[in-house]
């Protein structure tokens, strides 16, 4: 049986932001056309990577959700939202899901790679 990575939490976390997105132009009425796919697609794309993080993990879904993250934060000047309420809840999601998939990488790493403190005597 596959044991629970306590790093998955950071997933559930991700989809919980995922579905904040995809709600979001109803939440706060956003009546761009292009924000709102934009938002949508990319929280398809944060589920879909998040869940097969969570099932079957590897680095690189990690990676491709940091690069949707960082697609979030840029997203509002390259496709050029004039809304700022869309342009802030952009930059706030993609943010967090950098975040997240950011820590959830260094939490991996740390795992593989113990840091070998106890291995270098301490000077008194």
């Amino acid at each position: 049986m596959r044991k629970w990575r306590s790093e998955s939490a950071l997933d559930l976390y991700n989809v919980v932001l995922a579905a904040v997105l995809f709600a979001a132009p109803w939440l706060f009425r956003l009546t761009n056309g292009t924000a709102r796919v934009d938002f949508w697609l990319c929280s398809a794309a944060v589920v879909a990577l998040s869940l097969a993080a969570i099932f079957a993990y590897a680095n690189w879904e990690e990676w491709v959700n940091l690069l949707v993250g960082v697609w979030l934060i840029a997203s509002p000047w390259i496709l050029g939202f004039p809304q700022v309420r869309a342009m802030h809840f952009a930059i706030v999601i993609g943010a967090l899901v950098v975040f997240m998939a950011l820590l959830e990488l260094w939490l991996e790493y740390e795992k593989v790679h113990p840091m070998h403190a106890s291995a270098t005597p301490e000077q008194h």
